[in-house]
C-alpha cells in the first residue's frame, strides 16, 4: 500500500513517516487491496487535523482525527478509518451471500385438517 503524507502548516519529517508507516501496517495486512492512502495533516488553531482517504472495493472512504497533540490525532484517525473499512467489508460480504426465499406460511386451518382429530 503507497501512503501519500502531506502537511499543511506541519512540516512532515522522517519520524512522522516512520509513525504513520507503523501505525497503518495493521491495516495494510487486514485489507490487501488497498492500493494508495492519503494523508493529510494539519495544524489549525493550536490543533492537529488528521484526514485520511482512500478508495476501497469501489467506494471512497475517509476518517479524520483532532487532538492537540499530533500522535494522538493520528491514532484517532487511523481508529476511525480501520472501523470504516470493517463496516465496507463486512457489507461487502453480507451481499456475496443469497438471501433466503420466501416461504409462504402454513395456514392453521391446513394444520388442524391434517391432524387426525377425536
Amino acid at each position: 500500500m503507497k501512503i501519500n503524507i502531506s502537511g499543511h502548516h506541519v512540516d512532515v519529517t522522517d519520524s512522522i513517516r516512520e509513525h504513520v508507516n507503523e501505525k497503518f501496517a495493521k491495516i495494510a495486512t487486514h485489507f490487501p487491496s488497498l492500493i494508495a492512502l492519503d494523508i493529510i495533516i494539519a495544524k489549525e488553531h493550536g490543533e492537529y487535523q488528521v484526514e485520511l482517504r482512500t478508495n476501497y472495493e469501489g467506494s471512497r472512504i475517509s476518517a479524520s482525527g483532532t487532538d492537540e497533540v499530533m500522535y494522538p490525532a493520528i491514532k484517532a484517525a487511523s481508529k476511525k478509518l480501520d472501523a470504516a473499512l470493517k463496516h465496507r467489508k463486512g457489507q461487502l460480504k453480507a451481499d456475496l451471500h443469497e438471501t433466503p426465499s420466501c416461504t409462504t406460511p402454513a395456514i392453521a386451518h391446513e394444520i388442524i385438517q391434517e391432524m387426525e382429530l377425536r
